[in-house]
């Protein structure tokens, strides 16, 4: 659609007075310098030109070789293209591509999975070649591909823009965490682990390449960007220091035990929250939450030994019993939840005015009644991971997007 039409306002509108709205619509397009308003109605009462109705896809030739020249002017070359995260890189020669495809049975000219850098963008397509280039310019090796593979398949990139800074995690489950030496355990969400390490980069390296994506603004308009965005909390889950009747975060969706599987997530941040000590761990956790926006997503990170703890002596046999007592013990008041400006007066209060339950009921609440802060227990996710050294844990506002196999990409 070359024609569409789009209109303008100032911005930001996040938390600005209706007032001050009305005099934007008023004004004039920021981009244009037209009246916003007879743009508006123009776009929906004008006729379509020829221009107007075409369609189709669009072509984005490249040449899938760079003329040959010295190490340090291909470095420059794909710094000054936008073509990395800013940090130095493995330059992709063919030899080191061809040698990153041999992590996988699955053609070179396969596609695999098309990526978006928001919804308004049309999403670009790729194929098996294109991201083991990507994975040699993070330093990741051919049995690291599977599992970048399996995560460009699920076409949820790492950096995903909005005027806000949002943030990604991938977590790894099965078998294939040993077998590349993933950490679990101290330190697993630092940088002292070669495979946590270049697998989280290589995801930052694909949505910059892949989908035309975090050209700051352009196709990225966090206003203050997120550190998160360099590896994007890459971590396997501990799943063998969970106790009998804890499942592994794979299993919860579905997957068997023994299959190897990547999920994405999707949030703003992380807090590690202050510690108690002498209280039941389970009854912090709503104090601990109360950083989360109403009705955002959930995620409690545990070391193992507070999970143990959490089943020998507070009494939670499984994850999905401490996600239920979480859900119905971590509230606020409906005067707190109105009073939330950007995510229920922006999002859920328009879907409640139609009806949409529970918010339409909750709504008609006196304010001082109490509701669940998180909205259902499936937005709360419990992954192990630590190494034991001390009983604290960290909690984010981390969403479940989806899950991929990584078996069917070796």
């Amino acid at each position: 659609m070359p024609g569409e039409r789009f209109a303008f306002v100032p911005h930001p509108i996040t938390g600005v007075p209706a007032a001050t709205c009305r005099k934007y619509l008023q004004g004039n397009d920021p981009i244009t310098g037209k009246p916003i308003i007879q743009e508006i109605i123009g776009a929906f009462i004008n006729p379509l030109s020829e221009e107007d109705k075409k369609k189709g896809f669009i072509e984005r030739p490249t040449p899938r070789l760079v003329p040959p020249d010295t190490a340090e002017n291909l470095t420059r070359l794909f710094l000054e293209n936008g073509w990395t995260d800013g940090l130095p890189i493995v330059l992709p020669t063919q030899a080191r591509v061809d040698e990153m495809l041999k992590g996988t049975s699955h053609k070179p000219d396969e596609l695999v999975g098309r990526m978006q850098p928001s919804s308004p963008h049309d999403p670009w397509s790729y194929t098996v070649e294109k991201i083991a280039v990507n994975a040699v310019m993070a330093g990741a090796k051919p049995e690291h591909f599977p599992v970048l593979l399996a995560l460009a398949s699920t076409g949820v990139p790492s950096i995903f823009t909005s005027t806000t800074s949002f943030a990604r995690m991938m977590v790894v489950n099965g078998p294939i965490r040993k077998e590349i030496k993933m950490n679990a355990g101290i330190g697993a969400l630092g940088p002292f682990n070669y495979a946590n390490s270049v697998l989280g980069r290589a995801w930052t390296l694909m949505s910059i390449t892949l989908d035309g994506g975090a050209k700051t603004g352009e196709t990225y308009m966090g206003s203050q960007g997120n550190n998160l965005n360099y590896n994007n909390m890459c971590m396997p889950e501990n799943e063998e220091e969970l106790p009998e009747g804890w499942k592994p975060f794979h299993v919860q969706k579905g997957y068997k035990p023994s299959e190897s599987v990547v999920s994405t997530f999707g949030g703003w941040g992380v807090t590690h929250p202050d510690q108690s000590f002498g209280q039941p761990f389970h009854t912090q956790i709503p104090f601990w939450l109360k950083f989360i926006s109403p009705f955002s997503p959930a995620m409690l990170l545990l070391d193992p030994t507070i999970i143990k703890q959490l089943k020998e002596r507070e009494g939670f046999q499984s994850k999905e019993q401490l996600i239920d007592w979480v859900h119905k013990n971590t509230t606020v008041t409906v005067g707190e939840w109105l009073d939330n400006y950007y995510s229920v007066q922006n999002f859920i209060l328009p879907t409640a005015r139609q009806g949409v339950e529970p918010f339409a009921s909750w709504m008609k609440l006196p304010r001082d009644t109490k509701i669940p802060l998180i909205a259902r227990p499936s937005n709360i996710q419990v992954l192990s991971v630590g190494g034991g050294t001390n009983l604290f844990w960290q909690a984010a506002d981390f969403g479940y997007i989806s899950s991929a196999s990584i078996d069917k990409w070796r």
